[in-house]
């Protein structure tokens, strides 16, 4: 990417709700089976606009906080914090999620990751980091992609990916489940889902393209959303998957 890359997400999600592949229905989907408690806490690591904290704040009796690095999105999540007048309950953090540390240690009922598991180096990493936070009985919550098919190595190429960064979607489950984690639910973006998530990028990068002619950074980021819109059309739409998985901590672990 040749342009500062949370300028560039920054644009190129600027119509989306949640910065993610999940429709807001299969989102709605999850939230129904968090059964939080009334005075719960949670968690969400790279909480991007904070729409899912939003949303689980409006539906249960529970405080929250989010974590996100960009300083383009965390602006985005304080808007729409203080929109639905949620400022008493949802406190927002601009740092690096992986260096997130509770006040006196206190566990939470929900910890989150929904797309951001480069953060702690991977699923699995993920699973780890975020069951350390959670109470005995407590939620782990995850958004990750999985391989629907072996890519075909050109589209490895052209996305700078690589076949073992992902793995398949039964892999995902069965990470978390050695690691001693009970799978409660999983969610799973469809081909209409994802072609409204990768749609309404390309139709902002044009849009703010058109706005911004004298920007320097047009270029690039056109030349970049071209790139990842053929790498989909071509590939992506066939052979990569998301959803988000719903674990729970055993109610007799150690923390």
């Amino acid at each position: 990417m040749e342009m500062d890359m949370w300028k560039y997400f920054g644009i190129t999600h600027a119509d989306h709700t949640v910065m993610n592949p999940m429709s807001l229905a299969k989102t709605e989907e999850i939230l129904e089976c968090l059964h939080l408690p009334d005075g719960g806490r949670v968690l969400d690591i790279a909480c991007g606009k904070a729409e899912f904290l939003c949303r689980v704040a409006q539906r249960y009796r529970v405080t929250g906080v989010g974590v996100e690095l960009s300083p383009v999105t965390i602006e985005e999540a304080r808007r729409n914090v203080a929109a639905r007048g949620l400022e008493g309950r949802i406190e927002l953090l601009h740092m690096d999620g992986g260096a997130y540390a509770p006040d006196a240690g206190e566990p939470v009922d929900l910890a989150s990751c929904i797309g951001g598991s480069w953060i702690h180096q991977g699923h699995k990493g993920t699973l780890q980091a975020l069951a350390r936070l959670v109470r005995p009985g407590g939620l782990v919550l995850v958004g990750e992609p999985f391989w629907r098919m072996d890519p075909d190595p050109e589209y490895l190429t052209l996305t700078g990916q690589e076949a073992g960064l992902w793995g398949t979607h039964a892999a995902n489950v069965r990470i978390g489940v050695e690691l001693g984690l009970a799978l409660l639910y999983t969610a799973v973006s469809n081909e209409d889902d994802w072609d409204r998530y990768e749609g309404l990028q390309w139709q902002a990068a044009e849009r703010y393209a058109a706005d911004h002619p004298d920007d320097p950074d047009v270029a690039p980021l056109l030349r970049t959303s071209n790139r990842h819109r053929d790498a989909y059309l071509r590939w992506g739409r066939d052979c990569l998957g998301w959803a988000m998985y719903l674990f729970q901590k055993p109610r007799g672990a150690e923390r």
